[in-house]
């Protein structure tokens, strides 16, 4: 069977590459999605066919696997995508280490392993445990269960070097010599890392950090395929971890920062460098102040951000759109790439309130044309159209690339309460002559413009 088995994983891995390379279009990403669901499907029988294997553990596997996802998947509200994904990250890690763990355990000479099976082992272990632990802090962040601000101690950078260094040895150690205490020790101190390593990220960042975490995951799922030999999930892991760190480089340059400035940078941590202090105030407004600047408006950009999420609100918004449109207006999404709280977190949202693609603009077409937009509707966005990015060289975001919403005619910032975003800055957007506050749940505010338009 081996011959047939190997054949499968190729057409698989084809599979695999060809809906990848769709998924990089709205108009085909649904089919893209599909093609790699069958690839992963082939690959899976051609497994399941290999000799030697526990079926009742797989069974059991397979049937326990699917009621855990099944419920999450049932009970998760799109607010919880972003923390849910990296919660995948991290578990995806966690195979791969016992996999690794595994193939030791399952030698019971271990002279037999060999320097490249050891090695393939240690590097599986090291990815994998600062995979799934890393991945757990960001979930405890993401979910508010723990601080979004970062972390730092004295000497941090020192003792994390350290524990690299550590880390480093003690995978000589057991390439060598194939010591169990060596390997304990290497899943105890790849796990620590992890923690440590993610900790000193602010809240900010952690778009960019759970893309990272993908990459992560699909190296070492590839070190898992080398481990046992399996061509499949080496050309499977390539692809996730290849494919994640593009986007994570792709989210860095949004953000105008490099990736080991986001790694090693701690942004938002309590440095003391917050911007300058901003004057005025801001100046509310009502639902049917909005209304009657609508009803006139003839170009309209909405601009959403976690708030949206939060609120729910993609449907209401997609409603007021259409009745914007109705109404002769030229509508648009303004989405920014680091919008929310993981990567695509807007256009996931819209797509999934039917809003089409077309009224879909990248930063980079919407800002030569801001300043000609009647009215900008900001949902929830703090940190994506902050003026101190362009303005305040001590601002901590200063040279971020941000939608430069501030350009138009009136800005409307839909926000729950006067507080900061998630990564602690004061956005001078809401101090602006041309911007009004409407706050209050951002799906009830449209949802009463809605109302308005109706009446």
């Amino acid at each position: 069977m081996e011959p047939y088995i190997n054949f499968a994983y190729i057409i698989a891995s084809i599979l695999f590459i060809y809906g990848i390379k769709m998924l990089g279009s709205a108009s085909t990403a649904r089919r893209g999605n599909q093609i790699s669901s069958l690839g992963m499907l082939i690959a899976v029988v051609a497994v399941l066919l290999t000799k030697g294997l526990a079926f009742e553990w797989i069974i059991a596997g397979l049937a326990l696997g699917s009621i855990i996802g099944a419920f999450t998947a049932k009970r998760v509200q799109m607010t919880g995508m972003p923390e849910l994904v990296a919660l995948f990250n991290g578990f995806g890690g966690l195979a791969s280490l016992l996999v690794g763990w595994a193939e030791f355990a399952a030698h019971t000479d271990n002279s037999d392993m060999g320097v490249e099976k050891g090695a393939a082992v240690v590097v599986t272990i090291l990815i994998g445990g600062i995979t799934f632990t890393g991945s757990l802090i960001a979930y405890l962040k993401l979910s508010g269960k723990m601080g979004g601000n970062a972390i730092n101690f004295s000497g941090q950078k020192a003792v994390n070097a350290l524990i690299a260094l550590a880390i480093v040895a003690l995978g000589v150690v057991f390439v060598t010599t194939h010591s169990a205490w060596a390997l304990y020790a290497l899943i105890g101190l790849s796990l620590l890392l992890g923690i440590l390593a993610v900790i000193p990220i602010g809240g900010g960042d952690m778009p960019v950090v759970i893309a990272i975490l993908n990459s992560f995951s699909g190296l070492a799922a590839s070190a898992a395929g080398f481990v046992i030999f399996n061509n499949v999930l080496i050309v499977a892991g390539c692809l996730v971890g290849a494919s994640g760190l593009i986007l994570s480089i792709i989210m860095c340059k949004a953000m105008n920062r490099t990736l080991g400035n986001v790694l090693f940078g701690s942004f938002g941590a309590a440095t003391g460098k917050s911007g300058k202090v901003v004057e005025g105030e801001m100046k509310a407004a009502t639902v049917e102040d909005a209304y009657y600047v609508l009803e006139a408006a003839q170009s309209v950009v909405f601009v959403p951000g976690y708030g949206m999420a939060v609120a729910q609100a993609q449907h209401a918004v997609k409603e007021l759109a259409q009745i914007l449109e109705n109404n002769g207006a030229e509508v648009r999404f303004a989405i920014h790439p680091v919008a929310g709280r993981m990567p695509g977190h807007m256009n996931v949202l819209l797509a999934e309130a039917d809003v089409p693609y077309e009224q879909l603009a990248e930063m980079d077409d919407i800002n030569p044309i801001i300043n000609t937009v009647d009215v900008a509707i900001v949902i929830g966005a703090n940190d994506v159209v902050n003026p101190a990015a362009v303005e305040d060289e001590s601002s901590p975001i200063y040279g971020m690339p941000i939608i430069k919403v501030y350009e138009a005619r009136t800005v409307f910032a839909l926000k729950r309460g006067q507080g900061a975003g998630f990564s602690g800055l004061v956005n001078t957007l809401f101090f602006r002559e041309n911007t009004r506050m409407i706050y209050g749940d951002a799906k009830e505010t449209i949802t009463n413009l809605v109302a308005q338009f109706k009446d």
